[in-house]
Order: structure tokens, then sequence, then C-alpha cells
């Protein structure tokens, strides 16, 4: 069992690295084809995507289904979307800190260097792209959860992810490693709260 999961473990992250290989390779292409097809009513509609994708929107609509959750009484459904909220923070978290000691200029800064070292102004945050981290991480747990409804939301994120290469905020491996992020952050906690969980079922029952 312990070589299998060692295996998996292992195929994960070869695609991983494969993945974001790719993406650093075509992060030059990828924003020469957006810039060639930008239009007023999708640049307003991306940049409207880009603001309610934030992790602010993300955590009132966390809160607000784990609150109603609790007033009907399902331990499940409470725990699940908790959760969410607590892989929206950690990924949030964890892609703040990236940004920082990056300092990787975004695509629409003019700047000689594009990785900058250790930076606090914003237009230095390219890497990774928080939005596309901390929804990755909401909607994985989701996933994680419950596949059916996961699959449903999965074209939240990727859709977040994209706006915020239009607006020229961030490059294709900013949301790419983000994604991966969000992913790492999701089953960590699902790999915390599940035993937890697992045992409170296996005390109530016996």
């Amino acid at each position: 069992m312990k070589r299998r999961l060692v295996f998996y473990w292992l195929i994960g992250i070869a695609i991983a690295v494969i993945v974001v290989t790719v993406a650093f390779h075509f992060d030059d292409a990828m924003q020469n084809f957006i810039a060639q097809h930008q239009s007023r009513v999708a640049k307003s509609f991306m940049r409207n995507v880009s603001r309610l994708g934030d992790w602010t929107e993300h955590f009132a609509v966390g809160a607000a289904l784990a609150a109603i959750a609790w007033w009907r009484g399902n331990k499940k459904w409470t725990r699940v979307f908790i959760s969410m909220l607590l892989a929206l923070a950690l990924a949030g978290a964890a892609a703040r800190v990236v940004k920082i000691g990056a300092g990787r200029a975004r695509p629409s800064v003019k700047a000689e260097e594009v990785w900058n070292g250790l930076k606090f102004g914003s237009q230095y945050h390219a890497f990774p792209s928080g939005h596309t981290a901390a929804s990755t991480a909401f909607f994985a747990v989701l996933l994680l959860a419950n596949w059916r409804i996961g699959v449903f939301c999965l074209p939240i994120p990727l859709l977040i992810g994209f706006s915020r290469m239009y607006v020229a905020a961030h490059y294709l491996s900013d949301v790419v490693c983000a994604t991966i992020l969000g992913i790492l952050c999701a089953m960590l906690v699902e790999h915390f709260l599940r035993p937890q969980i697992e045992n409170r079922k296996s005390k109530i029952e016996n």
C-alpha cells in the first residue's frame, strides 16, 4: 500500500514538473495570444470575474454555506465547508509568502528584471496567482468531498485563472503553479481533517 502511494506521488510530481516547465515555456506565447484577442466587452467581463474571484468573495460564500449547514444540523457539510475555508486561507497565505519572496514583475509592468527577489510592492507580486491558488484550494476540497458537485464547480477556478492572465496581472506559469499550490493545500487539509472526522464517527457508532 505504501509503495503504491509513493508511486502515485512520484507520478504526480513528474506530471507537475512537466506541466510547470511547459507553462513557463509558453508564457510569452500566451501573452501574445491574449494581446491579439482583446475586446472591450471581454476585458470588462474578465475584470469583473477577477474582482469577484478574490479570496474575500470565496470566504463569504464558504462562511454562508457553513452557517446554513450548521443551522440545518448537517455535520458532514459543515465540516466540508469549514475545510474549504481552511484550504482557502492556507493557499492564500502560502501564495502571499511566495509572492513577496519571488518578486516577479507582472506582465503589465515594464521592468528590466522579471524576477527581483524580495519585493513588497503589488506590481512585483505576479508569482503565483493568489486568486487562482485560493479558488483552486477552495473548490478542490469540494471535489475531494463530492466529486460530482466538485466537477460542476471546476470551471470557476479555471475562469478566474484565465481572467488573471487576460487582465495582464499574471503569466501562464503563475496561474499553473498557483493551481498546483491550491491542490496541495486542499490535499493537506483533507489529509489532516479526514482521520479526525472518521475517528469521531467511530466513537459515536461504538
